[in-house]
C-alpha cells in the first residue's frame, strides 16, 4: 500500500453526532451515535451541516461516508425517538432527510460510502445516496426490513433501491425485509467492491487510497465530477434532453484547464498532472 493517508483531526458538527476531517482532496463525514450510530434529527442536521462545509470547500473532490467504531455503519432511524414524536415531526423529519441526501446527489463531488459494520434501514438509504459503495467484507449485513415495524423505507430506500436493482428485485426485498450479507449485496449491485481488511482502521485506511486515485493530479476530478452529475440528473430526463445536458457539461470541461492538460499530455505522450480545476 502506498504511503498512509493523514487527514485533519475530526471536527464534530454542532449536535456531536456527525464529525468532519478533511485533506488530500477529500472530505471524511463519519456517524457518530453509539452503540449503532442510528440517525436522529441531529445527526441529519449534523450531517447537512458536514455536505454543505465540503461543497464550499473548493479542496474537496471526493466526499466519504463512514460509520464509527467496528460494527455499524449505520442501523437506521432510532426508533425510540420516532416512537416519541408526532406524525407530523416524522413528516417533517423525512422530508429534512431526503433533502440532506439530495444534497450529496446534486452535488459535483464524488461521493463514496464506507461500509464498515451492519447498514440496515435508514442507514442502507443513506448509502444509497452515495455514488459508490465499498463494504468490509464480512463485517455485516445490509437491508431494508421497514417492513416488520408497519412502514416503508421512508428517507429514500422506495425510489433509489428501484433504481438500482429494477422494480420486482426491490419489491421482493424490501416486501420481505429480507437482510443479507455483502456478498449478496454485491450480486445485486447494491456494494461495488468489497475490501479485505483486518480492521476497521485498515478498511478506512484502504477506502482513502481508493478515493484519492479519483482525486487530482491522479485524475480529472472536475471530469469525474460532471460525469457524476450527467449520469445521476440525466437518467430521469428523455434522451434528447440528456444528451443537450451531456453537451452543456463537456463545454465546461473543454474550457478547463485540466482538459487542456488532459489532451497535451496525450499529444506529448506524458502521464497527465491534473490539478482539479
Amino acid at each position: 500500500m502506498s504511503e498512509k493517508i493523514q487527514l485533519s483531526a475530526p471536527e464534530p458538527m454542532p449536535n456531536g453526532k456527525v464529525t468532519y476531517s478533511s485533506g488530500q482532496g477529500m472530505a471524511l463525514l463519519t456517524l457518530c451515535n453509539a452503540p449503532a450510530n442510528g440517525y436522529s434529527h441531529e445527526m441529519m442536521l449534523d450531517l447537512d451541516k458536514a455536505i454543505l462545509t465540503a461543497r464550499f470547500d473548493d479542496s474537496i473532490q471526493v466526499v466519504i461516508l463512514a460509520g464509527e467504531g467496528e460494527k455499524f455503519f449505520c442501523a437506521g432511524a432510532d426508533i425510540s425517538m420516532l416512537g416519541g414524536v408526532t406524525p407530523t415531526f416524522k413528516y417533517q423529519f423525512c422530508l429534512h432527510a431526503n433533502e440532506t441526501l439530495l444534497r450529496l446527489e446534486h452535488s459535483s463531488m464524488l461521493v463514496v460510502a464506507a461500509l464498515g459494520g451492519h447498514c440496515v434501514g435508514g442507514g442502507l438509504e443513506v448509502a444509497l445516496a452515495a455514488d459508490l459503495r465499498w463494504a468490509r467484507q464480512g463485517s455485516g449485513k445490509c437491508g431494508l426490513p421497514e417492513v416488520a415495524l408497519g412502514v416503508l423505507p421512508g428517507t429514500g430506500g422506495t425510489q433509489r433501491l428501484g433504481r438500482i436493482v429494477g422494480a420486482s428485485k426491490a419489491i421482493t426485498l424490501m416486501a420481505t425485509g429480507e437482510v443479507f450479507d455483502y456478498d449478496r449485496a454485491e450480486g445485486l449491485g447494491l456494494v461495488d467492491e468489497q475490501l479485505q481488511a483486518e480492521d476497521e482502521a485498515d478498511f478506512l485506511q484502504q477506502v482513502l487510497q481508493k478515493a484519492s486515485a479519483f482525486c487530482a493530479p491522479n485524475r480529472a476530478s472536475m471530469s469525474v465530477g460532471l460525469i457524476k452529475r450527467s449520469i445521476k440528473s440525466g437518467l430521469d430526463l428523455p434522451l434528447e434532453s440528456g444528451l443537450a445536458l451531456e453537451r452543456e457539461l463537456q463545454q465546461r470541461l473543454f474550457q478547463s484547464d485540466d482538459a487542456k492538460e488532459g489532451i497535451a499530455a496525450f499529444k506529448a505522450k506524458r502521464k497527465p498532472e491534473f490539478k482539479g480545476a
